[in-house]
């Protein structure tokens, strides 16, 4: 696979505005223009510089940071509000929903934090909702994501009989219905429910079968927010490492609030996030180390193989999660790539418990991966225990990268299976091709993107991806010859 690190030129088939019109949370990183033809620990060095963005200063740009005075001031607000509910458990709750990645996160957090409240004789105050129930924690579920009223019920059901309710909705995007709902739901009842959005740039798309938009939502709470009756979290940084960041270092000031009767301070705050600043810059200081597990990942995938991450506790919660984003991600299959945790769902602790019964995918405890994948193991196959978010990300991202899954940094061989999806298929094939919005769900980005560039047929696209995985080569491949031969 040939390897280059240095600028990108656009080509002619580029249109030059296309991010210009991209809301934030859909824009590519200049960062990572060239990160389909990076080594590994070119890679690693490329993430490594999009996850210090996130605790970049003021720059001037009208976009905010975690280190921004007001996004610290809200996160103080809402550990108030949280610290509340804490200190009278026994008549609130706080509920974290999204869709995907946010709905996994939102998992994470809340069963972490309800251990560390029995750990010190507190009863649980946390929640977790995500699109698609907990089969969305192991598999590809963005259908739901689309389902507002589901949302809204699915909300009703979790607080029934609950005098106060702190929602926490998170959308990267703002673009899922599914929390949309819910945080209508909120602005219905103000005498239950306190919502705080998490996320940016709303969507104005209509949703399907209601009279309102995330754009009118969000419109809605900033109204709110003025008297605090509504909080919104909208830096544009990080995706789920900012959401992660944001919502412990909330929830753990809350924590010490409401059980050490401490204060909540700016101060206070700010060193929380500092933290986690750290903990970066020390996964990143192993950048060698990182790079070596994403050239044998991708060298596993490449060959055939298979990744595994086998794990414990929360750890290994992680490592379910990591895995489970590949499949909707790069197109992957749930062999490629999967996740191990010690006592299985017992350990895991999700609400609908054991999840066998749905189909072996759904097999995580260290048991099944000796029962279905030990014996099979081959030269080409990588096992590791890791730690991090960060590195599980390093190395899932790396590998995919270096079989040809992405193209620049796009990564274009996602699923579409829902409006969001399609919408960021059809955005991505006008972008990079500057031909009309495309009309169909049928073609797989990667085929159709090698067919509009240099015009050939599906058949002909089949050929020249299994010849050359990687798709920028591929398409410079093809025109150099057309060229030579002209």
């Amino acid at each position: 696979m040939a390897k280059a690190e240095g600028p990108w030129t656009m080509r002619e088939w580029e249109l030059p505005d296309y991010e210009s019109e991209l809301p934030v949370s859909e824009k590519s990183n200049p960062l990572t223009r060239d990160i389909d033809r990076a080594s590994a620990n070119h890679v690693v060095r490329l993430l490594e510089a999009s996850d210090a963005e996130m605790f970049q200063g003021e720059t001037g740009s009208p976009y905010k940071k975690l280190f921004s005075d007001s996004v610290i001031k809200t996160m103080m607000e809402v550990a108030e509000k949280v610290a509340h509910i804490l200190k009278g458990a026994t008549e609130g709750l706080v509920v974290i929903s999204g869709c995907g990645t946010s709905g996994r996160l939102a998992f994470l957090i809340a069963t972490h934090f309800n251990r560390l409240l029995t750990s010190v004789n507190r009863s649980p105050v946390l929640a977790y909702l995500i699109a698609g129930d907990d089969k969305a924690l192991l598999s590809s579920q963005e259908a739901p994501e689309d389902d507002a009223h589901q949302g809204m019920l699915s909300l009703q059901k979790l607080c029934e009989g609950k005098r106060r309710v702190l929602f926490i909705g998170v959308s990267c995007g703002l673009s899922a219905p599914f929390v949309a709902g819910q945080l209508h739901l909120c602005l219905q009842h103000p005498e239950t429910y306190t919502p705080v959005l998490l996320g940016f740039n709303p969507a104005a798309e209509p949703i399907p079968g209601c009279r309102f938009t995330f754009q009118s939502v969000v419109q809605q709470l900033e109204e709110l927010a003025v008297n605090q009756r509504a909080f919104l979290l909208n830096p544009a940084v990080g995706g789920g490492s900012a959401t992660k960041i944001l919502l412990e270092s909330v929830l753990s000031a809350a924590h010490e609030a409401a059980h050490a009767n401490t204060h909540i301070t700016h101060t206070g705050m700010l060193e929380r996030v500092r933290e986690y600043e750290r903990a970066v810059a020390a996964t990143y200081a192993q950048t060698e180390v990182i790079a070596g597990l994403v050239e044998s990942a991708g060298q596993s995938l490449l060959l055939g193989g298979r990744v595994c991450y086998l794990g414990w506790g929360s750890l290994g919660a992680v490592g379910l999660m990591d895995a489970s984003e590949c499949i909707p991600t790069f197109g992957a299959d749930y062999e490629d790539v999967r996740g191990f945790i010690s006592g299985g769902y017992q350990s895991l602790g999700n609400k609908d418990g054991p999840l066998t019964s749905l189909g072996p995918q759904f097999s995580i405890s260290h048991a099944d991966f000796e029962r279905l994948v030990l014996h099979a193991l081959s030269d080409h196959d990588t096992q590791m225990e890791l730690s991090s978010k960060l590195v599980l990300n390093a190395v899932s991202t790396g590998a995919h990268v270096l079989t040809g899954k992405v193209y620049r940094n796009h990564m274009v061989d996602l699923q579409v299976t829902n409006t969001k999806l399609y919408g960021r298929a059809t955005r991505l094939l006008q972008g990079l091709t500057g031909r009309p919005r495309a009309h169909t769900r049928s073609k797989v980005v990667p085929l159709a993107l090698v067919c509009l560039l240099i015009g050939c047929s599906v058949s002909e696209a089949e050929s020249l991806l299994v010849r050359q995985p990687v798709v920028r080569d591929a398409v410079e491949a093809c025109l150099t010859a057309a060229s030579t031969q002209a």
